[in-house]
């Protein structure tokens, strides 16, 4: 073994004490090696992956490394602007909302041709809560009936509308359905809405409604456990039923396609006249002619005391409420002269 003894090197302490500072242009040479380093790295990842290897074939070939890169980055900000505003507890923006409001006059007036019949049903003040029935994939219909019960009330808090968990779970959606009044479909913040003296349209058919084929169409589902019976009565809040009519003929599911949808993450692929045979294009709603009906407030009256635990009461309230949504579908389905109008 060598005598030779070997330096010691510095502690770290010692070593951070003694280093000077990096002077400027010190700096800016470790930052042209690092520079270097990464262009060569990425020339390193496209020579074996059959992409540019230069700058200058860079600018004559479609670069589809920092194209991939991009198109990720800009997807995962889809609806989120950075700015500030004003913004409630629940999302809605009040600068998205008044961008918005000319394309929903336009759907109603010129596009779906929108009939409004019984708004006078709806109380002048305070909460309300709408049951309607739910009529096609994207949530046009509640995006309508708060958009027409706005325009007669413009002076009331903004009108919501509930959004099913399968539907806020799909791309892009739950930022932009958030900014123009749509909120998570929960007994919470249903309650809460209603206690600020919101209008809240809910629809308990859920995801068996919207999931319906084309065949099936304005055939009201089961509507769950009386949910929408125990809110009505724990707030008080007037319950109204709404019937739409048209909004089933805007995206007319033909089938469904479950393998695909599997691998996508979603619970179906819907197959329409125009989806996907259209490409984007399919996403288009047809002009179909539209009818939106309010009912007469539901009488809870019976519903009182101990009275809200009674299963059987819940139960048969609830099915009154489908029945008497069935019949308003049914009425409005045959007094229209055709799918257009």
């Amino acid at each position: 073994m060598s005598d030779e003894r070997r330096p010691t090197p510095p502690i770290a302490g010692d070593e951070r004490r003694a280093t000077p500072p990096i002077a400027g242009d010190e700096r800016q040479q470790t930052l042209r090696e690092l520079d270097a380093a990464l262009e060569d790295l990425r020339v390193e990842i496209r020579s074996r992956f059959g992409g540019p290897t230069t700058r200058a074939e860079a600018k004559t070939e479609i670069d589809w490394f920092e194209l991939f890169e991009e198109l990720r980055r800009r997807a995962g900000a889809f609806g989120i602007v950075e700015r500030s505003g004003e913004v409630d507890d629940f999302g809605a923006d009040d600068v998205v909302l008044a961008r918005t409001r000319p394309v929903w006059d336009f759907l109603q007036d010129r596009w779906w041709r929108i009939d409004v019949h019984g708004i006078e049903n709806l109380p002048d003040a305070g909460p309300c809560l709408l049951v309607a029935n739910r009529s096609g994939l994207l949530p046009y219909d509640g995006i309508m009936i708060s958009h027409a019960i706005e325009r007669e009330h413009p002076a009331h808090p903004l009108p919501r509308f509930l959004v099913a968990d399968w539907l806020i779970t799909l791309p892009f959606m739950q930022p932009y359905l958030a900014r123009i009044g749509g909120v998570r479909a929960a007994r919470e913040n249903a309650e809460r809405l209603l206690e600020r003296g919101h209008f809240v349209v809910a629809f308990p058919e859920g995801q068996k409604g919207a999931a319906k084929l084309f065949r099936e169409r304005y055939r009201l589902q089961r509507f769950g456990r009386g949910g929408v019976i125990r809110l009505a009565r724990d707030t008080g809040a007037p319950l109204v039923p709404v019937a739409v009519i048209g909004a089933e003929e805007v995206h007319p599911v033909l089938f469904k396609a479950h393998t695909v949808a599997r691998s996508l993450g979603l619970p179906f692929v819907p197959v329409t006249p125009t989806f996907p045979w259209l490409g984007p294009a399919g996403f288009l709603p047809l002009p179909s002619k539209w009818t939106i009906r309010f009912g007469r407030p539901l009488d809870l009256g019976g519903l009182g005391g101990d009275a809200v635990e009674d299963e059987l009461l819940i139960s048969r309230l609830n099915e009154e409420l489908r029945r008497e949504i069935q019949t308003m579908v049914d009425d409005g389905v045959r007094s229209r002269p055709s799918v257009w109008g």
